[in-house]
């Protein structure tokens, strides 16, 4: 090897590292900047079933391809899945909405999964030593598998999109596993809150002791016991 071309070496190294960084500082700037329009903008104030659902009905048929569009950018900013997974259910019924929550859910997750990989991998990489090398080969491993898990017990949602990112584990492997991983829990808290809201616009209020109404709780009250089960029987 020449001169020159050992020269060469460490300057792209110094020229990659300096790219690096400057990724991740517009990363981290990234979100602050979704954590400060979360928490201090008025953006909340339009997240309301009556505010929303009269926006919606105002866009005609292009209402479940915008909600679905502002859930995943609520997905981006940090705004509560809960809140945005009930108003989908509020505003289109149990099963559409739990067809919108899904989507949006999904799409939100991918983008939030390609801004960390993209803008934080390098930097994350950089900073691992050969102690935390094995978890994040591990993960690549088992990528699908770990994902699964971590959707399974309610880890939470927009950390994990990010974080996912800046590890190894390939985009294939993430979207599989988030996909199946979410539909339990969106199926059954969008079943619970749709349901409620049926009965809540019919005015038929003997409807409460339904089955459908009952099932829903039944279904509610079992989502909380999901993550312990999952770990139960991981344990064991």
């Amino acid at each position: 090897m020449t001169d020159m071309n050992q020269k060469e070496l460490p300057e792209a190294g110094r020229k990659s590292s300096k790219k690096a960084i400057l990724k991740a500082i517009v990363f981290l700037l990234f979100i602050v900047g979704a954590l400060l329009v979360a928490r201090f903008t008025g953006v909340k104030d339009y997240l309301t079933a009556d505010a929303l659902g009269g926006f919606l009905n105002a866009v005609g048929i292009w209402a479940p391809l915008i909600y679905m569009l502002v859930y995943a950018a609520g997905v981006c900013v940090f705004l509560p899945g809960t809140l945005l997974t009930a108003l989908g259910a509020a505003i289109f019924g149990p099963y559409k909405g739990f067809v919108y929550v899904w989507i949006g859910a999904m799409v939100g997750a991918s983008v939030a999964f390609f801004i960390g990989r993209t803008l934080g991998r390098e930097f994350a990489a950089s900073l691992i030593g050969d102690r935390l090398k094995k978890y994040d080969d591990a993960i690549e491993r088992n990528g699908f598998a770990t994902v699964l898990y971590l959707r399974l017990v309610y880890f939470p949602f927009t950390p994990m999109n990010f974080g996912m990112g800046l590890t190894k584990v390939r985009f294939r492997d993430y979207l599989f596993g988030t996909g199946l991983g979410i539909i339990v829990g969106t199926f059954i808290f969008t079943f619970f809150i749709g349901t409620l809201k049926d009965v809540w616009a019919s005015g038929n209020w003997g409807e409460l002791i339904s089955f459908k109404v009952f099932f829903s709780i039944g279904l509610f009250v079992f989502s909380f016991f999901i993550p312990k089960i999952i770990k139960k029987i991981k344990g064991e």
